[in-house]
């Protein structure tokens, strides 16, 4: 099985791959809630450098409120994180499948609704 989708993005600037991953996440429903600069935070703290590195906390109310009536402590599994890294050759684009991560918790329900989202962020990550 795969735990994630996965985008190489080539002959584009960081910056670029960021806003079309935020584009292609709006498109499907989805708003980043939470944005963390990997490179930023590691600089600062450690004063260690290292290429572009950005999480995006992702998140579709529709799935996210019918998920919380299904299961309350999902809350703890949301948001979806969808991560930017400057690799060799491009920018990479990968989230992992909701599906994979909710295998945790036992409730079919619960599933089936992260079935329908890790569809809505392939066909976003497929979409930069």
């Amino acid at each position: 099985m795969n735990y994630t989708f996965n985008r190489l993005v080539t002959g584009a600037k960081f910056d670029e791959v960021d806003a079309r991953t935020r584009k292609a996440l709006a498109d499907k429903g989805f708003g980043v809630l939470t944005e963390i600069d990997v490179k930023a935070t590691m600089k600062k703290k450690l004063d260690v450098d290292m290429p572009p590195y950005r999480i995006l906390g992702a998140c579709n109310p529709k799935m996210a409120h019918q998920a919380i009536g299904i299961e309350p402590r999902v809350g703890a599994m949301l948001p979806c994180n969808v991560i930017l890294r400057e690799v060799a050759g491009g920018v990479e684009v990968s989230a992992i499948d909701p599906v994979a991560s909710m295998q945790a918790i036992d409730n079919p329900a619960l599933h089936a609704v992260a079935g329908q989202v890790g569809d809505l962020l392939a066909e976003a990550v497929a979409a930069i």
